[in-house]
């Protein structure tokens, strides 16, 4: 019997099998969408239109006299729960006051007290996580015990706390949430600053007779920064929403003061009467905000991490 070339067939059949598993898995798309998508492209549209987001989200908070001169305390009582029109853009609440100058001009403490938040935070959360993970031993076993009995009390309730005694204001709530957030930022930097220090260039400065205050300023928190802005990018949605909710629950920004979380409380009676801009308006913007924060974020985050 002469000997079969089995190859041709063998090639055939896998490319029919080939073949059929191509029009099981159904419609492929081609040409320059497929190449959009395949390279990332639309995360990278996302992120893009994130951070032109959030640049003008920062210059409206800068410039917020020369974007809109209209007060946002201006009051008038003709105008009332007006629906959007050429001389109010977003409409205006319960008192007349025009929307949008009351959102611009508010962005500038919803997006600020954020930021003084996690620079408390930072402060006390990098010193403790550094200091625990240099010394290690009792000291690091006694900052874990004190960081484990924080995060097991409620934030909020140490918040409330704490405006219970000293009073609400802005900046009291400001102080009491960069301590709440501290216990967070100090097990994220102990455990980036334990990778650190296991490096060789922190045992030959040892040898050198350098002291650990002095490796610890110079060398390791400057290593670590990298990775934890990326982390206080993504953290600072969370301390956003924090923060208007003590406005919203009335520990925080005090009237007549135009900060979103405040603004979503004293409108929410409006829905009541039909009129949903009062609370919609400064909602919309805490909720745009954390979204493009969160994105931006996260790819920051990235790219960092591979940069290192």
């Amino acid at each position: 019997m002469m000997p079969t070339d089995t190859s041709a067939t063998g090639r055939a059949d896998r490319s029919v099998d080939g073949e059929s598993a191509a029009m099981a898995a159904g419609p492929r798309l081609r040409g320059p969408l497929a190449r959009f998508l395949s390279s990332r492209g639309l995360s990278t549209v996302l992120v893009r239109c994130a951070e032109a987001f959030l640049i003008l989200m920062v210059l409206a908070a800068l410039l917020a006299p020369l974007v809109i001169p209209i007060s946002p305390s201006r009051v008038d009582f003709s105008a009332i729960w007006s629906n959007p029109n050429p001389a109010h853009w977003l409409g205006t609440d319960q008192l007349g006051r025009d929307l949008l100058a009351r959102a611009v001009h508010g962005a500038r403490a919803s997006l600020f007290g954020p930021v003084l938040i996690l620079a408390i935070a930072s402060l006390i959360g990098v010193a403790i996580g550094v200091c625990a993970a240099w010394c290690g031993g009792w000291v690091d076993a006694l900052l874990a015990r004190i960081t484990d009995v924080m995060f097991a009390f409620p934030g909020l309730l140490f918040v409330v706390l704490v405006v219970a005694v000293f009073g609400s204001s802005p900046m009291t709530a400001i102080i009491a949430l960069g301590f709440a957030y501290a216990p967070i930022i100090a097990k994220y930097s102990r455990s980036l600053a334990l990778q650190e220090i296991a490096r060789p260039y922190v045992d030959s400065y040892r040898t050198l007779g350098l002291g650990g205050a002095r490796i610890a300023i110079t060398s390791i928190v400057p290593n670590i920064a990298p990775a934890l802005l990326g982390y206080l990018v993504v953290l600072f949605g969370e301390t956003l929403m924090s923060l208007a909710t003590l406005s919203y629950l009335g520990f925080g920004a005090q009237p007549p003061s135009s900060e979103w979380g405040l603004m979503v409380q004293e409108g929410q009676d409006a829905i009541i009467q039909g009129h949903f801009l009062p609370a919609f308006v400064p909602g919309i913007a805490i909720a745009l905000v954390v979204v493009a924060v969160n994105i931006v974020g996260v790819r920051l985050a990235d790219r960092l991490v591979v940069r290192k």
